[in-house]
């Protein structure tokens, strides 16, 4: 009898659970996974080498398209690293909405994660739950930023501005008739504030019903439980952060460790796993949105209480780094030329080098640039928690079967902008 041969294939890059740009080249033994080969360049858009022609402003809006789930994370990162390139200091209440955003986009992301996660695997009433979530919170992207995905609402010094009195409202029409919209509006009679502590007070309910769904479900656990495997010391070795590391056992967390705005001055728990396999990132990402959730409650109160002082400033006085306001403007003729100068040339940054580091949804995104001196960065270089997980694949994937593949890539929650960017 023959002696049966590995056979290769192409998974992806058309099959969903490979995100559309991803494709796998897997050597097989029957269902047997023998090697994986992840292979990148389907959506390369050189935003590294775009950033040398743009000002150091004009590149913010191309942080929100790296990772396109985790738009607000990425344009603190590299906020943060022009501002320790200028050497200027945030206002305060700038920092509290950087970090209430911050934790916005962590529960968007793992929300977005665990839903399709769930829908790559065969669990098809998940991503339906997780979206009812999403528009809320979108929403609240939308009236600080008039944008659902691509906030651009960070800016070097802070941010574009502070936080709405009004939510905005749906209208009546022939789809919706009064009652139904006054229903759609009962939480958004207030401010952003009252909104977002509206959605905090319901949020630890919808998780429970994600719970409910998945945690328990013999099914979901038999194609997780076990699966992709990472030791702690791998993990470690193989440049894990975020959920993939803090799922192998290793309590990491830029936000505890290295705290940046305000992580210092909140109270929140950094959940870990034990087993390091699929079962334990999911049970990490749950346990993350109830501790996000957590951070922006104590925001909102920390907010509410700075309004009632009399809001601080949301941004940098310094005209050469933050446009004048508009009052300014009309009555100096000075404070007109620095608006002009400003959108027209873009701030001089110092020369220097500077690395800088967020606690990224997907785990630590970080920023280095390089200044000489001008409008433009001399180089940038984006450091994605994505490209190191992805690195893993074969690793992670090597003794399982096809349908395993799967639910690895799930776990690890690509997105390709980051990682071929």
């Amino acid at each position: 009898m023959a002696e049966l041969q590995n056979y290769t294939i192409n998974f992806g890059p058309q099959h969903p659970s490979a995100h559309g740009v991803l494709r796998l080249i897997l050597e097989l033994s029957g269902e047997e996974v023998v090697r994986a080969d992840p292979h990148i360049g389907l959506l390369h858009r050189g935003t590294e080498k775009l950033a040398e022609t743009r000002t150091w402003i004009q590149s913010v809006p191309y942080m929100d398209r790296l990772d396109y789930v985790s738009m607000m994370s990425n344009e603190h990162a590299y906020c943060m690293a022009i501002e320790r390139l200028l050497g200027i200091e945030v206002p305060l209440r700038a920092q509290y909405i950087r970090v209430m955003f911050d934790e916005i986009t962590r529960i968007l992301n793992h929300l977005l994660n665990i839903g399709t996660h769930g829908l790559d695997i065969g669990a098809m009433t998940m991503v339906l739950y997780t979206f009812r979530e999403r528009e809320d919170l979108m929403d609240a992207y939308e009236a600080v930023s008039g944008a659902r995905m691509h906030a651009a609402y960070y800016r070097p010094g802070g941010v574009y501005r502070d936080l709405p009195e009004q939510m905005p409202k749906y209208q009546a029409n022939k789809f919706k008739d009064a009652a139904a919209v006054g229903r759609l509006n009962a939480a958004r009679e207030g401010s952003l504030l009252d909104f977002l502590e509206d959605f905090t007070a319901r949020f630890p309910a919808c998780v429970d019903e994600y719970e409910t769904l998945l945690t328990d479900n013999r099914i979901w656990k038999q194609r997780t439980v076990g699966v992709g495997v990472v030791t702690p010391e791998r993990a470690q070795a193989l440049g894990f952060s975020g959920p993939m590391l803090r799922g192998s056992g290793i309590v990491w967390d830029l936000r505890k460790k290295q705290p940046y705005e305000v992580y210092d001055r909140v109270d929140f728990d950094i959940p870990v796993g034990r087993n390091g396999d699929c079962y334990d990132r999911y049970l990490v990402r749950i346990a993350e949105m109830r501790e996000s959730n957590r951070i922006i409650r104590q925001c909102i109160d920390w907010l509410r209480a700075d309004f009632a002082k009399g809001a601080g400033p949301v941004i940098t006085e310094s005209h050469k780094v933050a446009p004048p306001s508009r009052e300014k403007m009309k009555g100096n003729m000075e404070e007109l030329i620095h608006h002009f100068k400003l959108f027209t040339e873009g701030m001089h940054v110092p020369e220097g080098e500077v690395y800088a580091a967020v606690e990224h949804p997907k785990g630590e995104f970080g920023v280095y640039a390089i200044s000489d001196g001008a409008n433009k960065p001399w180089r940038l270089k984006l450091r994605p928690p994505g490209f190191a997980h992805l690195a893993a694949m074969d690793e992670m994937a090597r003794g399982h079967l096809i349908a395993d593949v799967v639910a690895i890539i799930g776990t690890m929650d690509v997105v390709f902008g980051e990682i071929d960017r």
